[in-house]
């Protein structure tokens, strides 16, 4: 089941979404909001799967709320404005549904969101199951060392999110920290790195496979950022995680 919410300034347009879901089938709608910032709550509390997100709203645009989400759902845009279709596809949005919404094309889109929706779970099973293979990443005391300005800053493997390549630094990404800078290379801290767990994944990237949320096309998701997987490194990393 797909655990839904509805955003839209109109009542009336919530009732005939809200009626479309319950027609589809496979879709639970546990909260509808008229003001986008009252969801705020029960998008930082619950997991919700999928939002209905109009874009003209008194209090503030769709397409500025979603960009404040850190942990975006799958979400599909319903509005009267079709010059907004291009914003919302940038945003990955699942599908962009123009008003007054017709069934059959509210049908299409659910059927896109059911199939992304499975796509992400079979995606984190089977990072899972790799990752259980392979056994745990880093016990406690595995850590490394890098030049952060003066001094030799301790992390641990496994508070690692990713690295990102930045012209002449990286930025190590890590778990509920401030992001670490350094002027190693790519290079320099591959070594350091096990590769069971650590791969490169764009020129410009180095991911921790236990961190990973989806991979969704060509993006690999992590706590909400969506990183680029290149042509390149694409081979090897989807068959190192199993697909």
């Amino acid at each position: 089941m797909i655990k839904c919410i509805i955003i839209d300034d109109e009542p009336l347009a919530i009732g005939i979404i809200d009626s479309y879901c319950e027609d589809v089938g496979g879709l639970h709608v546990i909260g509808s909001f008229t003001n986008p910032l009252d969801a705020t709550n029960i998008l930082s509390k619950e997991k919700i799967d999928l939002v209905f997100l109009d874009i003209e709203m008194p209090q503030i645009n769709g397409i500025d709320f979603l960009k404040t989400i850190d942990q975006k759902p799958l979400f599909i845009f319903t509005t009267a404005y079709p010059q907004y279709a291009i914003d919302g596809f940038e945003l990955n949005a699942v599908d962009y549904l123009v008003k007054p919404i017709r069934f059959a094309r509210f049908v299409k889109a659910i059927n896109r969101a059911k199939e992304l929706f499975e796509l992400r779970n079979i995606s984190k099973t089977k990072v899972s199951n790799v990752i259980s293979a392979a056994g745990s990443i880093a016990s406690p005391d595995e850590f490394i060392f890098v030049k952060s300005e003066y001094d030799n800053v301790k992390i641990k493997l496994e508070d690692i999110r990713y690295i990102q390549g930045l012209k002449d630094y990286l930025k190590i990404h890590t778990r509920g920290g401030k992001p670490i800078l350094t002027l190693m290379s790519f290079k320099s801290i591959e070594s350091k790195l096990p590769t069971s767990n650590f791969l490169r994944v764009h020129r410009s990237f180095i991911v921790n496979v236990n961190c990973i949320d989806s991979i969704q096309r060509s993006k690999i998701v992590i706590e909400g950022i969506r990183i680029p997987l290149g042509d390149s490194y694409k081979e090897a990393f989807l068959k190192r995680v199993g697909l």
